[in-house]
């Protein structure tokens, strides 16, 4: 039997025994015959089965050691949830074999529903929810993004999409110019004042609930740069929006912020300038971490995203002058089609 199938039937197994105490702990009565499907999988080794019998639905995560570890979800939808984020509940949890029930926030996303009429309202309850955990006193023990996880996020870059996917290696001079570039990037990150950081608050991580939005995909959090997730939540790997209209979200965010006393920087520019930085460092980790996931772990569709960010660094190097560098860098490397944007 092949080992996804077994753990599939161990999962099956727990699930059966997990299924009376949480129906009696909900007062739900007898539990029903209920039948499991595939509810979704990411680009990481989880996979998620939806268990339904007629209204009742229930979301098991598997996620197998080593390659996974469920103990950060568990904790960080504990911080979440504390902090009025509307975050899965974990009803049962079997952490040395990576099994979680939870429960069932909705089956669509906000990448699912979004279109140019309703951004405007669903990104105002993501706003909401973002300043929520924002506003958390940095007292949980997490790990800070701090100058090593940044330059490790980077390094990603020229390992996989540079080394991997272009098939060159970055001579004497190149290496110095990228050696400058993430000075510059991390340098910018590590002076911005410190918030949670979701790492991951996109569409694709909002669910359409009650209330909304429902956040997952928060296991990976840290103490980071307060413009990390709303650069995310906008400039995201699935869909684009016009640069103005991405400027009026920010400064709507920003505005609320400052109300709230989220510590984000003095003036809109300032904050704007973090932001597009911030957002760069993260596009070319994002870059390297899908070639990565096409050439380690057998998943090409990823890179097909590529280009989206590649755009996004090029409008950001035409209005900050001070990423000359990096333009320089960029136009070094070998042309491939998924560079285009």
């Amino acid at each position: 039997m092949p080992e996804q199938d077994e753990r599939l039937q161990k999962l099956t197994d727990w699930l059966e025994h997990c299924l009376p105490p949480v129906f009696a702990s909900r007062e739900w009565g007898a539990v029903p015959q209920g039948e499991l499907f595939p509810a979704s999988s990411d680009a990481s080794f989880r996979r998620y089965f939806r268990w339904q019998a007629g209204s009742r639905s229930l979301i098991l995560m598997d996620a197998p050691p080593p390659q996974e570890d469920c103990r950060p979800f568990v904790r960080m939808a504990d911080v979440l949830a504390r902090a009025g984020v509307h975050v899965p509940t974990v009803l049962a949890e079997d952490l040395s074999q990576g099994f979680l029930l939870l429960d069932d926030l909705g089956r669509q996303t906000y990448l699912d529903v979004i279109d140019s009429e309703n951004a405007d309202a669903l990104f105002s309850d993501a706003i909401a929810a973002l300043l929520a955990f924002q506003r958390q006193p940095l007292n949980d023990g997490l790990p800070a993004y701090d100058n090593a996880l940044l330059r490790r996020e980077l390094q990603l870059f020229p390992d996989w999409y540079v080394r991997e996917h272009l098939g060159c290696e970055l001579d004497e001079h190149q290496q110095a110019q990228w050696q400058s570039i993430c000075d510059q990037l991390i340098g910018s990150a590590l002076e911005q004042p410190r918030v949670l950081v979701h790492r991951d608050f996109m569409p694709r991580n909002l669910m359409l609930s009650q209330p909304n939005p429902g956040v997952l995909d928060f296991q990976d959090a840290v103490y980071g740069p307060v413009t990390y997730d709303i650069t995310c939540l906008f400039k995201d790997a699935f869909l684009s929006w016009p640069q103005a209209r991405v400027d009026r979200w920010l400064l709507g965010y920003w505005e609320q912020a400052r109300e709230l006393a989220v510590p984000v920087q003095d003036t809109f520019e300032a904050f704007l300038c973090a932001s597009d930085l911030m957002g760069v460092q993260r596009h070319l980790k994002v870059i390297g971490i899908f070639a990565r996931i096409c050439y380690r772990d057998g998943k090409p569709k990823y890179l097909g995203d590529v280009p989206r960010f590649f755009g996004y660094i090029k409008a950001v190097i035409a209005r900050r002058p001070e990423l000359a560098g990096l333009s320089d860098f960029l136009e070094g490397l070998p042309a491939k089609e998924s560079q285009s944007a």
